[in-house]
C-alpha cells in the first residue's frame, strides 16, 4: 500500500510539473500584457508586476490594425475548417467503405503531398495564384490552407469511420435507407467526436499559419493575425507589451471554439450505438 501511495503521489506531482511547464508561457504572456511600459524594463524579472494596466490592450484595440487582422484570421480559419471538414468527411467515408480502382494510388498521392517542405512550395504556389488574382486575398489563403489540410484531415476522418461497425449501415439499408441516407442519418452523428477533432485541428492550423500568409499577402487589408504581430516589431525595437496584449486577445477565439466542441471531443465514438 505504501508503494502504491508513493506511486500515486509521484504521478500527481509529475502531472503538476507538466501543467506548470505548459502553462507558464501563457502566464508570462498575460503578465507582460498587463505590465505598464514604464515597468517593463525597470522592475527586472518578477512573477507579477507591482502595478497593472490595460494600456496595451487599449492601444491594440483602438490605435492599431489588430481588429482588421483579427477579422481576417477569423474568416480564413473558420472557412478553412468548415470546407476541409466537409471534404475530409466525404473522402474519409469513401476510403473507409468503398474499394475502387486507383484507391491505393490516391492514398499514396495524398501521403506524398505531406512529404514536401512548405518553404519549397511557396514559389510555385505564388506563381500559380498570381495570374488568378488570388495572391493578396483571403480567398487565396483559404484555397491554399484547404489544399494542405485536406489530406491529413481525410486520414483522420477515415480512422473514425473505420471504427464504426458496418453492421449499422447494413441494418439501415434493410430498413430502406440509401447509402447516403445511412451516411447522413446514422454514421455522421456517430462521428461527431471525429468531426470536432478535425474542426479543431484545422481551425488551429489555419489560425496560426504564418509562412503562406506572409508570402502571399501584402498590405494590411488582407493580413491575418500572425502577420499582424510582426507590425509590433520595428527595425530597432519590439513593443513587447502590445505584442503580448494582441497575443492574449488572439487566444480568445481558439479558447471559445474548443469550449464549444469539448463535449464532442470527450465523448465515446460509438458509445451506446450497438446496445440492446
Amino acid at each position: 500500500m505504501r508503494v502504491s501511495f508513493l506511486g500515486t503521489v509521484f504521478h500527481r506531482l509529475a502531472i503538476l510539473a507538466y501543467l506548470l511547464f505548459a502553462l507558464f508561457p501563457l502566464f508570462w504572456l498575460v503578465k507582460v500584457s498587463v505590465t505598464p511600459n514604464d515597468l517593463l524594463y525597470s522592475e527586472g524579472i518578477r512573477l507579477w508586476p507591482s502595478r497593472t494596466s490595460f494600456e496595451h490592450f487599449r492601444f491594440v484595440l483602438e490605435n492599431s490594425a489588430f481588429p482588421l487582422f483579427f477579422r481576417n484570421s477569423l474568416i480564413v480559419a473558420t472557412s478553412t475548417a468548415v470546407i476541409v471538414t466537409v471534404l475530409a468527411s466525404l473522402a474519409g467515408y469513401a476510403f473507409s467503405r468503398f474499394a475502387f480502382r486507383g484507391r491505393a494510388w490516391l492514398v499514396a498521392l495524398m501521403l506524398l503531398t505531406q512529404m514536401f517542405p512548405l518553404v519549397m512550395l511557396v514559389a510555385p504556389i505564388f506563381k500559380m495564384l498570381t495570374p488568378l488574382g488570388l495572391t493578396n486575398s483571403l480567398t487565396g489563403l483559404v484555397i491554399v490552407y484547404t489544399a494542405f489540410n485536406v489530406p491529413f484531415a481525410t486520414f483522420l476522418m477515415q480512422s473514425f469511420f473505420d471504427g464504426i461497425p458496418k453492421e449499422l449501415e447494413e441494418a439501415a439499408k434493410i430498413d430502406g435507407a440509401t447509402q447516403f441516407m445511412a451516411f447522413r442519418q446514422i454514421i455522421l452523428p456517430l462521428t461527431l467526436p471525429g468531426i470536432a477533432a478535425t474542426l479543431g485541428f484545422v481551425f488551429t492550423a489555419a489560425w496560426s499559419e504564418l509562412l503562406f500568409a506572409l508570402m502571399l499577402i501584402s498590405g494590411n487589408a488582407a493580413a491575418t493575425f500572425p502577420v499582424g504581430l510582426l507590425s509590433f516589431v520595428s527595425k530597432f525595437s519590439v513593443d513587447f507589451g502590445q505584442m503580448m496584449a494582441a497575443g492574449v486577445l488572439a487566444l480568445i477565439p481558439a479558447c471559445l471554439f474548443f469550449l464549444l466542441i469539448q463535449r464532442y471531443l470527450v465523448q465515446g465514438l460509438t458509445a451506446g450505438a450497438v446496445k440492446g
